[in-house]
């Protein structure tokens, strides 16, 4: 099984991208890295005799590789266009769970209150009572220290 594994990844690999790296895993899979795209998808012998499971995920800065983010069970015997278009669905996966989540008006099927509150506020200095307070305790202070040093004599 896994020699036909590793034929089979080679004609999927030369379908999917036009530069990969293919090479076996410890669990005996084989792994088709696409460094361009930074992709990964694993092929490994499933749990049925003559299906394999297939995973996608990215591959991270420093070309560490992340955990498969969506996977599939596939017959050995589907062919490399089914394989193909399985992969494609779950590359597409990977990457749309790996999307940035866009916070502007750029994000689709916003609700109002949310469309308000991404506008720029215009914050003016606001003095508040206790600032008030304060101020006038402190010149009371001062007021009562200068009458009592002469100062309004």
């Amino acid at each position: 099984m896994s020699g036909q594994l590793r034929d089979t990844a080679s004609e999927l690999a030369e379908v999917l991208w036009r530069e990969h790296t293919v090479y076996r895993d410890r669990a005996g899979g084989v792994v088709i890295r696409g460094e361009h795209v930074q992709r990964w998808i694993s092929l490994a012998p499933a749990g049925g005799r003559g299906e394999i499971l297939v995973r996608a995920g990215r591959i991270l800065d420093g070309g560490t590789t992340a955990p498969a983010r969506s996977e599939a069970i596939v017959p050995l015997v589907a062919g490399t266009a089914e394989l193909a278009a399985t992969c494609r669905r779950l590359l597409a996966e990977a990457a749309v769970d790996a999307a940035p989540r866009v916070p502007g008006p750029a994000r689709a099927g916003r609700s109002k209150a949310s469309r308000r509150s991404a506008k720029p506020r215009r914050r003016r200095r606001h003095t508040s009572f206790s600032s008030w307070v304060v101020l006038f305790c402190v010149a009371g202070v001062v007021a009562l220290y200068l009458h009592s040093a002469g100062f309004f004599g």
